[in-house]
């Protein structure tokens, strides 16, 4: 989901992991469509007040700090990578984070998992880019995955993206507008106007490199009824004419403006 692949340590056996921190695993998650909040809350306690999704959750930093903040919302992170989920699992059962659920697998299909309206929001924290046009459906802000969102979102519920790629940031906006929703927030440095939010691991990573933390918050408006994709699929497209003056890469865009970079050279020696 994130594009920074985990690795597996020296003596880590994944499968012992994943039983061992099963309590905190949900491997039937279509099962609980509707019904999270009632589902998970523990024997004897109300419901959760209410469910959020962490989509691409990682290693589990994000959910399990948001969890500790809010022991009374149900934090269910998803990840495509089984040592991630087996990480995060870690941190909820050591931790006692009773509201903390892993789902493994790569959220394609969101409206199966969750009935309609069941959830407050949607984090996508710092998800991969997929800059090449042909794998833009990969993205989790093309079009058809805002669409979808729509479907799950409970009224004035959000869909809030941070990412390090301004490529990406740009294409985003792009698609909630094609998608029918309202910006709530918009930021060139969201660390720097919300410092307490809780941060993620690749967040941590990316910001040590030098990146800026964009983010941007929405929620589903009128509904945009059958649209069209009209806007550019190659994230190559929102970088700037000058890359030379661009200071920082996107985690993931390196290759792409490499590539650009020695195109615009040769370029330049022909018209000598």
């Amino acid at each position: 989901m994130h594009g920074m692949h985990a690795r597996l340590p020296k003596n880590f056996v994944l499968e012992e992991r994943l039983e061992r921190y099963a309590d905190a695993i949900e491997l039937r998650p279509t099962a609980l469509a509707g019904r999270w909040a009632e589902a998970c809350a523990p024997i004897g306690e109300p419901a959760f007040r209410e469910v959020r999704l962490d989509l691409g959750c990682g290693k589990g930093q994000f959910s399990a700090e948001s969890a500790r903040r809010e022991p009374d919302v149900l934090f269910v992170g998803i990840d495509g990578e089984p040592i991630c989920i087996a990480y995060a699992a870690q941190r909820a059962c050591e931790e006692g984070l009773r509201n903390m659920v892993l789902v493994p697998g790569r959220g394609e299909h969101v409206s199966q998992l969750f009935g309609p309206g069941e959830l407050e929001r949607i984090h996508l924290n710092f998800p991969t880019p997929f800059p090449r046009k042909k794998d833009a459906a990969g993205r989790l802000v093309i079009l058809e995955r805002l669409l979808e969102y729509r479907q799950v979102l409970a009224e004035g519920g959000e869909v809030v993206l941070k990412t390090d790629s301004l490529p990406l940031r740009d294409f985003a906006l792009t698609q909630f507008e094609l998608a029918g929703y309202e910006l709530t927030w918009q930021s060139d440095d969201a660390r720097g106007e919300r410092p307490d939010d809780p941060g993620s691991e690749y967040e941590a990573r990316l910001s040590a490199q030098g990146a800026c933390v964009y983010a941007v918050a929405a929620t589903p408006g009128e509904d945009p009824g059958q649209v069209e994709q009209t806007a550019p699929l190659s994230l190559a497209e929102y970088l700037p004419e000058d890359l030379d003056g661009l200071g920082y890469v996107p985690h993931g865009m390196q290759g792409t403006v490499t590539n650009l970079r020695n195109r615009a050279i040769n370029e330049a020696m022909r018209q000598r």
